[in-house]
């Protein structure tokens, strides 16, 4: 099989990372692609969302099957469009694709078929909403509506904050047109996991759970960012409660969006906050999650090809999907300055020098004419390690860190350190 999948990013390079060890596959490209995903795949010189272009390329090369990473293209409707082709392609389609690229549209569904989820209310006009806000104690949520690349949700610890946040968002439209409507939500206490799921529109067969880490520094302190790192699987989130999340949300979202007419197939991401032992919805993703991925692929022992197929035909109920008993930790190795302004071209130097059975994803990255890797964003690299526990994973990942390096690098020393201690964190 020849496969392409769209993006180009740490998740991305995981996916076909994961590809590449399938029997079933000859070629993997990838679109854009980065440095890493050179290494494994033939990228292509095209952005995510330009559909039409992929879609051509898909013909000329005659993919056989199309893997869509960020949600940007699955919001524009590329699975509506691969599919008028004729191309199998694995995600949502546009209709779909609005449980992520509408919070407003996700939270509606929910109350309207009982999906636990926060406390909240809804907003298209800025006086309401401020006016609303005056009414609550802090701390309190502030959601943009639509996409703002995972840093459109605002927990403000003080009414300032929270007033700043609502501005921000509705007047200054820091976030575009996806802050034309808000939702503040009530701040929920626990602890937060990460829930993904595979699903055809009618089975769903959730992955393992994971943990990530969101704010720049140690002890979750500084600004929200994409995601510093990822540990899978918490100790925490017991089998019971991947089975009780399944059927309390998964299932019944799954259900919920083919009774509004739209079957959801692909992957389902729900992040889950822990409340006295009943799991709540904080948000939807429509698609792989991002550090979470790259420490829950490592620990998949079934053919990704395998399962990606069964969405797509429908026979997920047919496949046995397994994993492994070890533990994954994934650390974010970033620019400095991100997630502000940050300066980008540097040489990485030393990623030949870890250990073997460390992995490294590469997400800001380049290939320079010279042959020497350079970078090319924010969060530049995922280093990721599996072990037969948490802590062999954890020091096997923070003792191969030091050997790589480039100018301003920074990465969050604590990954998975509260798992390994049994410290009750929030993050």
């Amino acid at each position: 099989m020849k496969i392409l999948v769209i993006g180009g990013g740490g998740r991305e390079h995981t996916l076909a990372w994961k590809i590449a060890q399938s029997p079933r596959v000859d070629k993997v490209f990838v679109a854009p692609g980065n440095a890493g995903t050179a290494a494994i795949a033939e990228n292509l010189n095209i952005r995510p969302t330009d559909i039409e272009a992929l879609g051509k390329v898909a013909k000329e090369k005659n993919i056989d099957l199309v893997l869509v990473g960020p949600e940007s293209p699955l919001a524009s409707g590329i699975v509506d469009y691969f599919n008028s082709l004729g191309i199998p392609i694995f995600g949502s389609t546009k209709a779909a694709t609005q449980i992520e690229s509408s919070k407003v549209f996700a939270q509606n569904l929910m109350e309207k078929y009982g999906i636990p989820y926060p406390k909240g209310a809804v907003f298209s006009s800025y006086s309401e909403a401020r006016k609303y806000l005056g009414q609550q104690k802090p701390p309190v949520v502030v959601k943009a509506d639509g996409l703002a690349a995972g840093k459109g949700v605002i927990i403000a610890n003080s009414m300032v904050e929270a007033n700043k946040a609502l501005s921000d968002i509705m007047e200054a439209k820091i976030f575009g047109s996806a802050g034309d409507k808000v939702i503040i939500d009530e701040c929920l206490t626990g602890r937060e996991v990460s829930l993904i799921a595979f699903t055809d529109g009618e089975t769903v067969s959730p992955m393992l759970p994971a943990c990530d880490y969101k704010k720049t520094g140690d002890g979750d302190q500084g600004p929200n960012t994409g995601g510093m790192g990822s540990y899978c699987p918490p100790g925490f989130f017991s089998a019971e409660l991947i089975e009780k999340a399944t059927n309390t949300i998964l299932l019944p979202t799954v259900r919920a969006m083919a009774n509004e007419g739209m079957p959801y197939k692909g992957v389902l991401y729900a992040g889950l906050m822990i409340v006295n032992g009943e799991p709540l919805v904080l948000e939807f993703n429509a698609r792989f999650g991002d550090p979470e991925t790259q420490a829950v692929l490592p620990l998949l022992k079934t053919d990704l090809v395998d399962i990606l197929l069964a969405v797509i035909q429908g026979n997920l109920d047919q496949l046995k999907i397994e994993w492994s008993s070890d533990a994954c930790v994934g650390v974010v190795m970033a620019s400095a300055g991100y997630p502000g302004s940050y300066k980008t071209g540097f040489p990485i130097k030393g990623l030949d020098k870890v250990d073997k059975d460390v992995v490294i994803f590469h997400a800001g990255t380049k290939l320079g004419n010279d042959g020497i890797i350079y970078t090319n964003g924010g969060r530049v690299l995922t280093v990721a390690s599996t072990g037969k526990d948490m802590a062999e994973a954890q020091g096997k990942v923070y003792r191969n860190l030091p050997s790589i390096h480039f100018e301003g690098c920074y990465y969050r020393k604590d990954i998975a350190l509260r798992e390994i201690k049994g410290i009750n964190s929030k993050s």
